[in-house]
């Protein structure tokens, strides 16, 4: 069986990918995740895109639609819609699965102003897919820039039946005609979840005020208990469909359209500041994956002081402020980048990838397939090609819940990175 290839290169890539086939004849999508901060520098007035997600609703039994979330910047700036639709071409080819070729559906998507819009700093290209007669479908979109050989690839799994509700319902910012592709909104924000049907309909509410574990290291190989379907509700309440509403209180919300399903959408409502950590209080959780047990208790007993953190940080760096400002800095840039992109029914730094990407940092490549995502770091402390692999676990909440596979082996990768921190060798 001959190997299907295709090669991606640019500069910014969030999800850079290429696709091959295995010799089970496995399709995996391989993406080169980068951020801002590890990319390579920006080259003025080049136009870059710097990272594409997507996702799929329902517009009835006969489509979904599908949005495709795009950070495309121009030297610093975002560009704006027509810089975008003259730059850029948006292609699609769906198959059956990862593991096949059967290929369902392919096109070109005309971009311009009908179907691109605004949505905070990104640019949003939606367009409709019609069911090709199968329950399930992997969507590979390619976007390229016109006389250049750049290009980025992103696969979207779509369910075109047994869809759970957050296939048909999504939250809008007001005056939105695209969804927010993040499960976290700030509190007292007004949004509308509804379906794109436009009809009005019951929607059952289960608000949960828990606080979720933050995630053991990689080396911690004791089970874990799955998150409880049972957890205690602590209010229930119904809102209605196509409606403005806020939240007023922290915490998690369970949205279902009926109270027999047992996959509904998850949101998770916010401080205001979030994704940003810049409260004392909230400040020293995070560091507990750079920290000895001792440290955290006394942290734990000083929580909200600022004092006690501004020690702390202070004797890590020898007494040196300017050094302890760097790594600060460093460390809550990449506890910011893990609520943006891993926030779930619980904060993105409290989860097994948000805890892999602020200690490691964004791997070298991502190979995805439909139940699985393997992180690669190129050179890692005495290592290289260190891989972490996430299996995508039900999870009542999203479907986007992965857990790390966990191994003692990884002690002599962990703890000098861990160490580098704690000694300002990475800042």
């Amino acid at each position: 069986m001959k190997t299907q290839y295709f090669l991606i290169s640019f500069s910014l890539a969030l999800f850079c990918a290429a696709c091959t086939s295995t010799k089970k004849a496995m399709r995996t999508v391989e993406n080169q995740r980068t951020t801002r901060e590890a990319a390579a520098p920006v080259i003025p007035n080049e136009p870059t895109l710097v990272g594409v997600t997507s996702k799929f609703l329902r517009v009835d039994s006969s489509q979904v639609r599908v949005y495709v979330y795009i950070d495309a910047i121009r030297g610093q700036s975002p560009l704006s819609v027509a810089e975008f639709a003259d730059l850029y071409n948006l292609n699609y080819v769906m198959y059956s699965d990862y593991g096949t070729r059967d290929r369902l559906a392919y096109g070109n998507v005309p971009l311009g102003s009908e179907n691109l819009s605004k949505l905070d700093d990104q640019i949003v290209a939606q367009f409709e897919i019609k069911n090709p007669g199968k329950d399930y479908g992997v969507l590979l979109m390619e976007l390229s820039q016109t006389g250049t050989l750049k290009k980025v690839l992103n696969d979207l799994p779509i369910r075109f039946r047994e869809q759970r509700d957050s296939d048909k319902l999504a939250v809008f910012e007001k005056q939105q005609t695209a969804p927010l592709r993040r499960h976290f909104i700030p509190k007292n924000e007004s949004v509308k979840i509804q379906t794109l049907d436009g009809r009005s309909r019951p929607l059952h509410v289960y608000y949960y005020q828990h606080g979720f574990e933050a995630a053991p290291s990689p080396m911690n190989t004791t089970p874990r208990t799955a998150v409880a379907k049972t957890l205690e509700v602590d209010s229930t309440f119904t809102i209605q469909s196509g409606q403005d509403i806020a939240f007023a209180q922290e915490g998690l919300y369970y949205i279902l359209t009926d109270t027999t399903q047992t996959e509904g959408l998850g949101l998770l409502v916010t401080d205001d500041r979030y994704p940003k950590v810049t409260r004392p209080e909230k400040l020293t959780e995070p560091l507990l994956y750079m920290s000895t047990n001792q440290e955290i208790k006394e942290m734990d007993a000083a929580r909200g002081n600022k004092k006690a953190l501004d020690k702390y940080w202070l004797s890590l760096m020898q007494g040196n402020p300017e050094l302890a400002r760097q790594v600060i800095r460093s460390y809550y840039n990449r506890v910011e980048e893990a609520n943006r992109l891993f926030t779930s029914y619980k904060e993105g730094w409290k989860t097994d990838k948000g805890m892999i990407f602020i200690v490691l940092g964004p791997p070298d490549k991502v190979q995805r397939s439909k139940d699985k995502e393997v992180w690669v770091y190129d050179q890692k402390a005495n290592a290289t090609n260190v891989n972490f692999t996430f299996n995508r676990r039900t999870n009542q909440f999203v479907d986007d819940h992965y857990e790390l596979v966990r191994y003692v082996e990884y002690q002599p990768i962990w703890y000098p990175i861990v160490e580098a921190w704690r000694n300002g060798a990475i800042r």
